[in-house]
Order: structure tokens, then sequence, then C-alpha cells
């Protein structure tokens, strides 16, 4: 590990909370959550390892959304209590000079103490990507869904928009889901291509576990040409997941964004990942 100054922000009280956005390639971990009493990677065991040692003290990190092994983010949300206050600056380097590269701290501040990265988040935003051509990618097949099969891009935009609003669902949540209810908000859920990629980009105030990946199929086969778009509706409402078609996987996910209210000051990173040219979703 590195060594960090122990400098402090005099302006900070004795201790002080600290959110920060994370980047990291999923690929090797098991997830995000620390399994504790397990030799498993996961993210939060790299960051926790590496903030508390800038920290002088371990840090308990918490997160916007739990992410799968797998699944990669360009801009996942943490917080933590530091007994130790540091500028902001400190926090950013001392974290990344002792991160492995497949982990990077992007930016953040320091927050107020009613402020959870969780419980104050409004939405999140993710994307899944797939690579739409006949042979299967040599370079990024970590990062990428692969689907041979012709994709029309077109119905399956159609039938995702039967997904929009507070609805109940039931027939897109695991099984190991531990949520207290299945409704959730979806605000958008965009269907467009460029070249090879498929890209679905899809917003909610919060997802049910596999929420996005088990869309994602549910779309694929519609793209397919296997399902119309009007099935969509009809599988929301038979609130039944043995009748969805199988969950996508973790490689094309990415966590790209979380919104949060505007007197915490956490404007997120421009949604990724970087390679999607412009980044922007069309409307």
């Amino acid at each position: 590990m590195t060594d960090i100054p122990a400098e402090t922000d005099p302006a900070s009280a004795s201790s002080q909370r600290v959110a920060l956005w994370i980047e990291y390639d999923g690929t090797s971990f098991s997830g995000w959550q620390l399994q504790r009493g397990s030799d498993v990677s996961s993210v939060q065991g790299a960051l926790e390892s590496a903030l508390g040692f800038v920290a002088n003290h371990p840090v308990r990190l918490h997160c916007a959304g739990r992410t799968d092994a797998g699944v990669h983010a360009t801009a996942q949300l943490v917080h933590f209590d530091a007994n130790n206050p540091r500028p902001l600056q400190s926090w950013l380097r001392g974290a990344n000079a002792n991160l492995p590269g497949s982990v990077a701290v992007r930016g953040g501040d320091i927050v107020a103490g009613d402020f959870h990265a969780r419980f104050s988040a409004l939405s999140r935003r993710y994307r899944y990507l797939i690579c739409n051509d006949p042979v299967s990618p040599a370079i990024g097949n970590d990062y990428l869904a692969w689907v041979r099969q012709p994709l029309a891009h077109e119905r399956m935009h159609e039938a995702a928009q039967h997904l929009l609003g507070e609805r109940d669902f039931s027939s897109f949540r695991a099984a190991a889901c531990q949520s207290s209810t299945p409704m959730r908000r979806i605000d958008f859920l965009n269907v467009y291509r460029r070249e090879r990629l498929v890209v679905i980009d899809i917003q909610a105030n919060a997802f049910l576990h596999h929420m996005v990946r088990n869309i994602a199929g549910a779309l694929i086969a519609v793209g397919k040409g296997a399902c119309e778009p009007e099935w969509l509706p009809q599988l929301l409402v038979a609130r039944d997941r043995t009748q969805a078609p199988d969950t996508a996987p973790a490689g094309g996910l990415y966590l790209v964004g979380v919104d949060y209210p505007q007197q915490f000051g956490l404007a997120p990173p421009a949604p990724g990942p970087w390679f999607l040219a412009d980044g922007i979703s069309p409307a």
C-alpha cells in the first residue's frame, strides 16, 4: 500500500461523511457485496481496504445499488464515515493509489451527515450492451452480451415502452430477490443501435434482483422475432417469472448513473461506458 500523508482539513469537524463516484470492471469480482468470512473477491472489499488505509481505521461502505458478479459500473456511488477528516483530494488520490487497476474513484464530495448513498437516491440508471453480430467478439467479450441472430431494435424499443411507469415487476424478479415489494417505477427505457451494438438504456427509482437482465432477456426475444412487442404487457400481468425468457448474461450490464436531490450537490459523471461514442441515448 502507498503511504498517504495524514493531513486534515482545518474546516472539518471531528468526523466527516464522504461520498465517492466509483468505476469498476466487475469481471473478476464476485459482485459488489463483501462476503464476510469468505476469501472471494468483492468490489466492496477492495474499496474498504484501500479507504481504510487512508482513513487509518476500518471503514464500512454503503452503495447506491448492489451489482452481481460480472456486472460493471461507470457511476456507482458509495458513502462512508471517517473519524479522521481529510480533504477530498486526499481521499481520491489515496484510494486510487491503493486500489487494483479494475477499480477507480472518479470523484466525489464531502456530504452532510443525513446523506445516504442508497436511501437518498432518487433513481438509478443502467445500460445493457449487446454485440449483435454473426461472430462472437474476440476483444471485449467480458463487457458485452452476444447475440448472433439479427435483432430488430425498433421492435425492442416498441416493446420496452409497455414497461414504463410504476408496475408490478414480479415477472422480471429473481427468485432470490429479498425486496419486500415487486413494485418499481421505470422512468425511461430506450433501445437503439450503434453499428454492431444494441443498447438498452433504462432508468428507474430502484431495481429488483436481476430485473434489468431479465428485461433484457425478454427484449432480446422480441428482437429475434420469437415474441411480439404486445407480449411484454401480457408478461407483466402474469406476474410469473417462469413465463419469461432466461436471464441475460451479466457481462453486458453497467450501472451508469445515480440521481440525488440537488441539495447534496452530487452530479453524476456522464453516463458510460466511454466507448459508446457521445454516451447520449436518443429520445
